[in-house]
């Protein structure tokens, strides 16, 4: 019979790690990442989250070693894309789709956002999974709304304000709160895109057609 020692600490580990279900590797996720917008990142620990789970704090050591390897964990299995798949045949009117999905989701992620805003910048790991689960895959698929635009003529080629488009729409999910309290809805992401964004690129209010000014 072969025993822990002989098969080494790397199959013993990978034996431990079996035993967490994807369901409940699921619930320890969705704890961890809803603690830290309740109360920050700094006041999460591993052991708070394994009270709330009602799971012993070894589990989730011998599972992630460390707090920034459990949040990045979490992170990476939390992506998903909301401004995948809007595609109106009008670059106005998917930018309208875009700003109603985010102030359907900004409470959850602006929040997560700015409560891991300092940890991230002492952390490598823990920045390339925030930005891999909340920040490129937007910005990738608000890239195709717009060269779809340019394609169909919407927008001309080369126009400069192609490319703060993605700095506009997370810029304003970002201050908002900062300003007054509050986070921005899909009503006020509407009127944002419709006075500010739209306007930068030459479009009118109307679907598909273009300024006069353009």
């Amino acid at each position: 019979m072969t025993s822990q020692a002989e098969d080494g600490p790397e199959t013993v580990t990978a034996t431990r790690r079996s035993k967490i279900t994807p369901e409940r590797e699921r619930e320890f996720f969705d704890a961890v990442l809803e603690q830290i917008r309740e109360c920050g990142y700094e006041s999460v620990t591993m052991e708070g989250v394994a009270a709330s789970t009602r799971c012993s704090k070894s589990t989730l050591y011998r599972q992630w070693k460390t707090k920034p390897q459990f949040v990045a964990a979490a992170l990476r299995a939390s992506g998903r894309v909301r401004f995948e798949g809007i595609d109106t045949g009008s670059l106005a009117e998917d930018l309208r789709q875009a700003a109603r999905s985010a102030g359907n989701w900004s409470g959850k992620d602006t929040g997560l956002l700015q409560a891991l805003g300092h940890a991230v910048t002492g952390d490598h790991e823990l920045a390339q999974a925030l930005r891999a689960a909340l920040v490129d895959p937007e910005i990738k698929a608000l890239q195709e709304m717009l060269d779809r635009g340019v394609r169909r003529g919407e927008v001309r080629a080369g126009h400069p304000a192609l490319e703060y488009v993605p700095a506009m729409m997370f810029g304003v999910l970002r201050v908002r709160p900062v300003l007054s309290g509050q986070y921005a809805d899909a009503d006020y992401l509407v009127r944002f895109v419709e006075a500010a964004v739209l306007p930068a690129l030459g479009l009118t209010q109307e679907p598909g057609r273009r300024s006069r000014d353009d």
